[in-house]
């Protein structure tokens, strides 16, 4: 599948209530969501407090969920993966692994009011550009959406740093946790494997790793797995049968079980939906 849907269809901006917010369910689509309030955010297992200014950043079928006591207005801009592909804008925007597809950082930045406001008025400007269809407002759209991403970006690099500073002044053996996981996680997926190659028994290791993350390790470890199995059905032409096997899957149908389990659609129906980015083309 290659970027042949409607660009009309691929970015769309939605105003909504916060009590509105969970009633569409996943989409196939990347989203950001501008929103000023208080409440508890659920994404996939991990759960967070929101509190003031906040821009939240989903993937693709991700699950979540705004639970809140007082209403409060939320702006969702919705974009497909062939609309604005940010594997291929990496370097420009540097978002992928940032404000998507982290497993290890909350999936959301705070700001200001005046931060927000800035990215209220690029949203507006992108808005308008989306009502008309010709070549020259969706390039400027999408223009728009890039430096939105990269305004986020940097706010969130900002954010990370300070992050940084206290978690390893607080655990700094379980954050080694992250580069044991990126080395081992297509043979290992189990916590017992981890908690050993740290030194720790598998409970310990688990009470810090939710204390660090706010997930336990076992949560971790399915979402890494997921994760490079969203990557190489999006980004690559390789077969399910070839992506079980690079994964270590005993075959492809124990895959697309543990897929759909984590995921709540197969492996099969998120390629058709989201499609094989066209930088997996160039790479033939």
């Amino acid at each position: 599948m290659n970027s042949e849907t409607n660009d009309t269809v691929q970015c769309t901006i939605e105003e909504q209530k916060s009590s509105e917010f969970n009633v569409a369910g996943p989409r196939p689509l990347y989203g950001v969501f501008f929103f000023t309030g208080q409440g508890q955010l659920r994404v996939d297992f991990a759960e967070y407090g929101l509190d003031g200014p906040t821009v939240l950043f989903t993937t693709p079928w991700q699950v979540f969920q705004i639970d809140t006591k007082t209403d409060f207005a939320v702006r969702a801009l919705w974009f497909h993966a062939d609309y604005y592909c940010i594997e291929a804008h990496k370097k420009e925007v540097a978002c992928n692994g940032l404000l998507f597809n982290n497993i290890y950082s909350q999936p959301f930045i705070r700001l200001d009011q005046s931060a927000l406001n800035e990215l209220h008025s690029l949203l507006d400007k992108l808005q308008q550009e989306l009502a008309f269809q010709d070549s020259y407002s969706q390039a400027v759209a999408r223009t728009y959406l890039q430096l939105i991403l990269a305004l986020s970006s940097k706010a969130k690099i900002a954010s990370a740093i300070e992050a940084d500073l206290s978690e390893k002044a607080v655990f700094p053996t379980i954050l080694k946790f992250k580069a044991l996981l990126e080395k081992h996680f297509k043979e290992e997926r189990t916590p017992a494997f981890y908690a050993a190659q740290l030194g720790m028994t598998p409970n310990t290791f688990s009470k810090k790793c939710k204390l660090q993350f706010q997930k336990p390790p076992s949560f971790l470890i399915q979402e890494r797995v997921i994760l490079e199995a969203k990557k190489l059905i999006h980004l690559s032409l390789k077969s399910m049968k070839e992506i079980a096997a690079e994964l270590n899957f005993d075959d492809e149908h124990y895959f697309s079980r543990y897929f759909k389990k984590h995921t709540g659609i197969s492996p099969t129906a998120f390629r058709e939906s989201v499609g094989i980015a066209q930088i997996a083309y160039t790479s033939i």
